[in-house]
């Protein structure tokens, strides 16, 4: 049988709308989800550390501090420099029994006992009483410093006993072989087997040793 033009031509039409209704749907689910760039949508790719946040080894950064905590304690006898002037190697010998010998640390001294404190974190390895130098403390540092805190009145930390910087260790007070300074805390400062300077390594990061 032969197809009226009119007929003919709405077949036409639908197959051509269905044709192209089908090219658009495919090209449709071909096309990349977008819903992945929503701000709140979270990517399974990210890291869990994010790279904009530096890492700091804290230990590095932490300040050596002094012996003590009272503003009114003054430096009373500095140390030893081969280097130094005349004046400041004078103030640095100690006399004791017609003997004069060149200051391995510093005294700090105050007309009342006062508080000594850790300079940094580390552990106690030696508590001792010497008839010259008084009660001592050892205290060894993470990073290999050692401090000693002579000529003490009293003690408050045990050997093995791990502390914190700023805790009490101690009070100042005398010794046999200063007599003349009076009430004093004597502070040593070994590092690397050598005894320097303290006050040149007060304020100073760990890491800028």
């Amino acid at each position: 049988y032969r197809l009226r033009k009119p007929i003919v031509g709405i077949i036409y039409a639908l197959t051509f709308i269905s044709v192209f209704s089908g090219i658009y749907f495919i090209e449709k689910n071909l096309e990349p989800d977008n819903s992945f760039n929503e701000p709140n949508f979270d990517y399974v790719s990210k890291t869990i550390i994010s790279e904009d946040v530096p890492v700091v080894n804290v230990v590095d950064e932490v300040k050596i501090i002094r012996p003590y905590t009272n503003s009114e304690v003054t430096l009373v006898k500095g140390f030893y420099d081969y280097t130094s002037e005349e004046d400041k190697q004078k103030n640095a010998l100690i006399y004791y029994d017609n003997t004069y010998m060149q200051s391995t640390g510093v005294s700090y001294g105050y007309s009342e006992p006062f508080d000594v404190i850790a300079i940094l974190d580390g552990t106690v390895i030696s508590i001792k009483e010497d008839n010259l130098l008084g009660k001592i403390v050892e205290i060894r540092h993470d990073n290999g410093m050692i401090s000693s805190y002579q000529s003490l009145s009293e003690i408050f930390v045990n050997e093995n006993d791990t502390i914190k910087q700023g805790t009490i260790i101690g009070k100042s007070g005398e010794s046999n072989i200063s007599k003349e300074l009076g009430n004093h805390l004597y502070f040593e400062l070994i590092t690397n087997g050598y005894n320097v300077n303290p006050e040149e390594y007060y304020d100073k990061k760990v890491s800028e040793l």
